[in-house]
């Protein structure tokens, strides 16, 4: 098998633009010249799976053939999947206090636009839980989370977790809502489980391919990964699938001040669509 040995020859760098440009066009996703380090690292690993020599090899297989398994690879390989549960307490304590108790009486339908591993749409789904009892959940909410890598939806869809995506879950929630099934790994327990859906999307492909509209969208921690017209078209998108009234929840570190957005700043990474 060939061992890749970086970049050392001039083809190297024209086909890291490349597989650049084709990441941006595909998924929309952007990486920044300070960042290119970070990009070659991600990319070795999927040159060490295939067993290609280097990028040109690899921009080859990925420009010239419709190898699923490969685009998704590349994919993965270039998203930043590290999560866990209870991820950014102070959005989250926001949700639990403020947004739950505005949402009208009604068939409740959120959405966790970036979702990874699942954990953090997991977490919603807990969060509504102790609010409402499980029973009143799953009769009244229907969570969707989404993300671009099959790999991490595979994971979300198993509901099975090693114990550092739970280092900031407080005991009695793991205790209640997770059952242990390894050294060290646990189970979101089935009733969580199934109150949850998880399905690929593009998020660069808009219109959205939703028939109705959801209460709240989570979009956190994704943002950053897109150009300034992606972040304009994207947060655009969310909010033509939000209903009149709903809520926006981003990361405290991601702001929509300058993408022209139609969306009321409520407070730190907390937005709504004034009905």
């Amino acid at each position: 098998m060939p061992v890749f040995t970086g970049l050392t020859r001039p083809d190297d760098e024209t086909s890291l633009q490349r597989i650049k440009a084709w990441l941006h066009e595909r998924a929309g996703i952007f990486y920044e010249e300070k960042k290119k380090e970070l990009l070659i690292n991600r990319l070795q690993r999927v040159c060490d799976r295939f067993g290609y020599s280097g990028f040109p090899e690899l921009e080859s297989h990925l420009l010239g053939s419709q190898s699923s398994e490969l685009q998704s690879a590349v994919i993965h390989a270039a998203t930043t999947n590290h999560t866990y549960f209870f991820r950014e307490p102070q959005v989250l304590n926001y949700f639990a206090r403020h947004i739950v108790p505005s949402l009208p009486n009604e068939k409740l339908r959120l959405w966790n636009a970036a979702a990874s591993t699942g954990d953090e749409t997991y977490t919603l789904a807990m969060i509504l839980c102790e609010q409402w009892g499980i029973g009143e959940t799953a009769a009244k909410v229907s969570i969707l989370g989404t993300d671009i890598s099959a790999p991490v939806i595979a994971q979300a869809e198993s509901g099975i977790y090693t114990f550092n995506h739970l280092e900031h879950t407080p005991p009695s929630l793991i205790e209640r809502y997770f059952q242990p099934t390894g050294i060290e790994q646990y189970r979101i327990r089935d009733e969580i489980r199934h109150l949850c859906l998880f399905r690929r999307l593009n998020l660069k492909l808009s219109p959205y391919p939703f028939r109705r509209l959801f209460h709240v969208v989570f979009c956190r921690n994704v943002l950053y990964y897109f150009d300034k017209p992606h972040q304009i078209s994207t947060v655009q998108a969310l909010y033509e699938v939000t209903e009149p009234g709903g809520w926006l929840v981003t990361s405290v570190t991601e702001s929509l001040r300058d993408l022209n957005s139609p969306w009321t700043p409520v407070t730190s990474g907390i937005y709504r669509k004034m009905a």
